[in-house]
């Protein structure tokens, strides 16, 4: 029997059909369970009362009482407007409406009194409400014993036909007696006496309707944890049962290969983060269960390193690995560092990419199945169906975020026993986001870069500065140093701003500089996305033998490009790019024994947020920080990016704002589960039930969000 909260919204009073139809269409509220979830999503004192003569403040907004007087409809057709004055004791304001107007006119009357909320706008040295909320003062009175008012989103759309956010609250006040009953508490006793003692039901009402600001600050609390609890627990559980369900290959032999690299082919000493890191992975791989682990790194931190010797790990207990990257370049690169570090040793390494020539093809192939390659490094084209492993035993996958999770799945699908898995990420990942995305992973950081590393030096400079930075960049070049100059690529859909005009900047930028460095003394070289594979590592490959002083790109330079000679890093239009992309691009230089410098151009007028990045990335090289910092700013479903399909959408919460409240539920569902692994005693009833319709795919009422 369906749940009371899946009835049709239509079926609630008030809405009906047409009304039900536009819930979905704008708002998504389909269901009363939709609408129930369709918070506030802040309240406002409608106590306090101003004066038509106080309504003079355009960043406050007013609530005033008066009689409605001179109710007009003005001009002809897209310009019709309709237009009141509110008068009171003090003085007279005048109203006007755009939208809406077919439902609101027959509801005002003049002479009538009115209660009129809205922001004051002034308009031709007069003081008027546009599209103020009003209501008669005698229904107003009604509910004037609810001191909090709640104000819902909606949508132009929604408020023309009486949706606006009155309207939603009188639908939740229709709801919720109906409701309130059988809204399920999730929580056992001791959790909601930690949380205040509200029950769920409660929580829900006091959050739509609160009866003070004490009681909303508790119901919002208890329903904040409530949605992070859950989301924890969910991931935990599922680590749980990866560990108990999951067995995996035992690399339990550290041999030949791994010693002979460590003891005579290190290039240099490990960090103790990277001593840390290799030994937390250890265990996992010895441990007899599948290993899932999250290999966090700055830029330059060393985690291929790391990564090989995992790799060569497996290979003494007689498996094969592969490494799975997101770009040509990028496995290109991997490629060709493991193949420098393994110079000398009897460790096969291979790369498949989707520029692969069909012979060179199937003869790695073949190679593959029959155990030949030890390490296969490549790009999507390793998850093709006709990529067989002979003995796969660990899968290591560079900047995962760009992977889907059925991509990552096909991957382990390639062994009798699932392989170790390795993910692998440049791009810091705040705490927060990381318990969200990643609770179900263990975590392994490594926090210092490798010795001899200097710090770059970042500087912001203007366009009026441009003969300065190229008569810099000179004297970096007449010192041996060689520059990168990278302009954004942003996929949009208008031609003016689209990849078309992107690539004239790369162009107008390359035949500049061609001008400023001229042949024969300086060479200027060219990358970007619409070139061939062949093209793009030909000069790629011209600028890391040194015959290239200034290479000019795109973003395609971002991950993967290791020049040891470049020191300098200009990034055009600075303002159009997200902080983790300026730290992924600053890192490309300091790779070497010199002082490198990242050069940050922007225009002249910058918004705040650009200002904030550019200052962050002035300020430091802390790529936690920085990644911080981008959260606030873009929130986590731009900072994954839209790939990205493991962000729990939170109709309370917030990452960045809770993220205290996110680490104290992570904590509570681990102490439940230790305590509990299966949630078997009688107070963890229904704890156990919501999680289990929701680990089902089912929609648990008994849970907000």
């Amino acid at each position: 029997m369906p749940h009371v909260l899946e009835t049709p919204i239509e079926y609630l009073k008030g809405v009906g059909p047409q009304r039900g139809e536009l819930l979905r269409k704008e708002l998504g509220i389909a269901t009363f369970g939709d609408l129930l979830l369709h918070f506030p999503f802040r309240h406002v004192d409608r106590t306090q009362f101003n004066t038509v003569a106080e309504a003079v403040d355009e960043s406050m907004p007013v609530q005033l009482r008066g009689t409605l007087k001179q109710v007009r409809m003005v001009g002809e057709k897209q310009a019709r407007r309709l237009t009141a004055k509110l008068v009171d004791a003090t003085g007279s304001i005048e109203l006007v409406w755009f939208r809406g107007l077919r439902w609101l006119q027959p509801i005002l009357k003049e002479g009538g009194e009115y209660i009129v909320y809205g922001k004051p706008t002034l308009f031709r040295d007069h003081f008027n409400l546009a599209h103020p909320e009003i209501e008669p003062a005698a229904t107003w009175d009604e509910g004037a014993a609810m001191p909090l008012q709640p104000v819902y989103s909606t949508t132009e759309k929604a408020a023309a036909r009486g949706l606006n956010s009155r309207g939603i609250g009188k639908l939740v006040q229709a709801l919720l007696p109906q409701v309130r009953q059988a809204i399920p508490e999730t929580l056992g006793s001791e959790l909601i006496g930690l949380l205040g003692g509200m029950g769920r039901g409660e929580a829900v009402v006091e959050l739509h309707f609160p009866r003070d600001a004490k009681h909303l600050e508790t119901a919002t609390r208890r329903l904040k944890f409530e949605e992070l609890f859950f989301i924890q627990l969910r991931l935990l559980k599922q680590k749980q049962l990866m560990q108990e369900q999951v067995q995996g290959n035992v690399f339990g032999h550290v041999g030949m290969h791994f010693n002979a690299f460590y003891n005579e082919h290190l290039p240099f000493e490990l960090t103790n983060a990277q001593k840390r890191v290799v030994k937390e992975i250890r265990k996992d791989m010895g441990s007899g269960h599948q290993m899932n682990r999250l290999l966090q790194g700055d830029v330059g931190s060393g985690k291929t390193l790391v990564a090989l010797l995992c790799m060569l790990i497996a290979l003494d207990n007689g498996f094969q690995s592969a490494m799975l990257a997101p770009t040509e370049v990028l496995a290109q690169q991997h490629y060709r560092s493991l193949s420098r570090f393994l110079e000398g040793l009897p460790v096969v390494v291979r790369l498949l990419t989707g520029a692969t020539r069909a012979a060179e093809r199937r003869s790695l192939l073949k190679a593959l199945h029959a155990g030949e390659v030890h390490i296969l490094v490549g790009t999507h084209a390793l998850l093709e169906d006709r990529v067989v492993f002979q003995r796969l035993g660990l899968v290591v996958i560079d900047e995962q975020h760009r992977f889907g999770v059925a991509q990552r799945a096909k991957m382990q699908a390639k062994a009798a026993v699932p392989p170790h898995v390795l993910v692998m990420t440049a791009t810091p990942i705040p705490r927060t986001l990381a318990m969200t995305l990643y609770g179900d992973l263990d975590v392994s950081v490594i926090d210092e870069l490798p010795p001899g590393r200097k710090p770059i030096r970042t500087v912001h400079r203007y366009d009026s500065s441009r003969i300065a930075v190229l008569d810099f960049l000179g004297s970096e070049i007449n010192k041996g140093r060689q520059v990168y100059v990278v302009y954004p690529l942003i996929e949009e859909s208008d031609a003016s701003t689209g990849p078309a005009r992107d690539l004239k900047d790369v162009m107008d930028g390359f035949e500049a500089l061609s001008r400023r460095f001229p042949l024969p003394k300086y060479a200027v070289g060219i990358v970007h996305g619409r070139m061939t594979p062949e093209q793009k590592e030909f000069e790629m490959a011209r600028f890391k033998k040194g015959e290239t002083d200034v290479l000019v790109a795109t973003t395609v330079i971002e991950v993967g490009v290791d020049v040891p000679n470049a020191s300098v890093m200009v990034v055009e239009n600075a303002e159009r790019f997200g902080l983790s992309q300026l730290h992924q691009l600053r890192g490309r230089v300091g790779r070497g024994a010199e002082h490198s410098y990242c050069i940050l151009m922007t225009g002249d007028k910058l918004g705040n947020d650009s200002r904030t990045r550019i200052n962050t990335m002035v300020r430091t090289q802390d790529g936690f920080e920085i990644s911080e910092v981008d959260l606030r700013l873009r929130g986590p479903g731009d900072l994954m990016g839209t790939q990205q399909s493991g962000i729990p959408q939170l109709h309370l919460a917030d990452l960045v704002q809770d993220a205290t409240l996110l680490q104290e539920a992570r904590a509570v569902a681990q102490r439940l589960l230790t305590a509990d692994p299966e949630l078997a005693q009688p107070q963890h009833a229904p704890i156990a039930a919501a999680l289990r319709e929701q680990m089902e795919g089912g929609t648990v009422w008994g849970r907000i969000g």
